[in-house]
């Protein structure tokens, strides 16, 4: 029979992560509005992002270990329905009560503990499905997925919000997820599970899994230098969206819908990348060439966003998206198939505790500076920051860092 990257099991978690997607695209978009409408203050929205992802900062080193030794399957399965019901909640309490800070909060916390431990367990197994050969194809059709949704979602998502309220995202939500873990229940895969070492007690073998994922990441200086600047870009991108969203709802030419199609305009870019890199194998000794452009270029891009006129920040978004989706996909096929499966979850777990950290501190950093400075001036100052940590960590460690993203895998 030929290859085909299109397996069984491809093929349903690509159907789950879809369905998944939309809920989380249009819970995002719905919480990230709310906030803001209901307080009018870019440091309320950013605190609440910031908050929402303490989680994210605790649960990932804690389940990590113990999640390289189990299986995933079941594992990923069980959190989608478990999003399910949290969701009816979320929709049930909002057709009651009216808005509160705290428990939309305590909402957001419940979800983010839910996400982390969803998030560790699928980039664990993730690899595991995608046939071999077919990384890169396979990191491409992933990281084509959230921009696609975000196009087809973010108008309904807005149209549902302004219109019918967030219960009936929430309850949309629901379903999907449920419907991602009854699909999800019918992948095979093979998983070996790791013995606990007889001498040694479950807490003690939990330490000493933390140790030797600490030990390995010691090792590989390029491996920490992307795991150094990765946060602290995705931080910054994380943080400057607040600036996007208040300057959206702010500025008189502006607003909602059009801030709808600012995405589109993203969606098209990454379509065209997506389907450029799908087809055309990228020589390995070029990948980290690209993937330091596309770092550098894509901050310009975000220095000078807000001071464009709406349909060159189109052009500006389209730009982004069509090299963004390379570089993405060449870092995450060439971080996922250089980490033994054993440490997998671990180094995964590590990498998403410093994002989660760093998104947090740029959030509240961020949303506190578009109080005291235009959000044109505060998004060319942290633009101009990812610059400099990019070429300070990425291309003074080139050396450490090509053998990674050049290797043939």
């Amino acid at each position: 029979m030929k290859a085909t990257l299109w397996t069984k099991n491809f093929t349903i978690i690509t159907l789950g992560t879809i369905a998944s997607a939309i809920g989380d695209v249009s819970m995002s978009f719905a919480f990230s509005f709310a906030i803001y409408d209901q307080s009018q203050s870019t440091f309320l929205a950013g605190l609440f992002s910031a908050l929402g992802m303490l989680p994210r900062v605790i649960l990932p080193l804690a389940a990590g270990p113990m999640i390289d030794r189990m299986r995933r399957k079941p594992l990923i399965v069980g959190l989608d329905a478990l999003s399910s019901v949290i969701y009816i909640s979320l929709g049930l309490y909002l057709m009651v009560f009216p808005f509160s800070f705290f428990l939309y909060l305590l909402f957001s916390l419940i979800i983010s503990c839910v996400g982390s431990v969803y998030q560790i367990t699928f980039q664990s197994l993730y690899p595991k499905l995608i046939p071999e050969g077919f990384s890169q194809k396979g990191y491409t059709v992933s990281g084509m997925i959230y921009p696609t949704v975000m196009m087809v979602m973010t108008p309904v998502a807005a149209f549902l919000y302004e219109n019918l309220g967030m219960q009936v995202l929430a309850f949309l939500t629901a379903g999907l997820a449920l419907s991602a873990s009854l699909m999800e229940t019918r992948i095979s895969v093979e998983e070996i599970i790791q013995p606990m070492k007889r001498e040694l007690s479950p807490l003690r073998q939990y330490v000493q899994d933390v140790r030797d994922a600490l030990t390995y990441l010691n090792q590989k200086k390029g491996l920490k230098r992307i795991y150094q600047y990765m946060p602290i870009t995705q931080g910054i991108g994380a943080g400057t969206s607040i600036l996007i969203i208040a300057w959206f709802r702010t500025a008189p030419q502006l607003g909602i819908e059009l801030y709808s199609f600012f995405t589109v305009a993203e969606f098209i870019g990454r379509t065209i990348g997506g389907l450029v890199h799908y087809r055309v194998e990228i020589p390995a000794q070029k990948r980290f060439s690209i993937s330091y452009f596309v770092y550098q270029f894509y901050s310009l891009m975000d220095t000078v966003l807000l001071v464009l006129p709406y349909p060159l920040m189109l052009v500006n978004r389209a730009i982004c998206g069509f090299l963004g989706i390379n570089s993405a996909t060449l870092r995450e096929s060439s971080v996922q198939n250089y980490v033994p499966d054993t440490m997998r979850a671990k180094i995964n777990a590590f990498f998403n505790v410093l994002f989660t950290i760093s998104s947090m501190f740029f959030q509240l950093t961020v949303g506190a500076v578009g109080e005291v400075l235009p959000a044109p001036v505060c998004m060319a100052l942290f633009g101009i920051f990812n610059m400099c940590m990019c070429w300070l960590i990425v291309y003074r460690g080139k050396e450490d860092v090509k053998p990674i993203y050049n290797h043939v895998y």
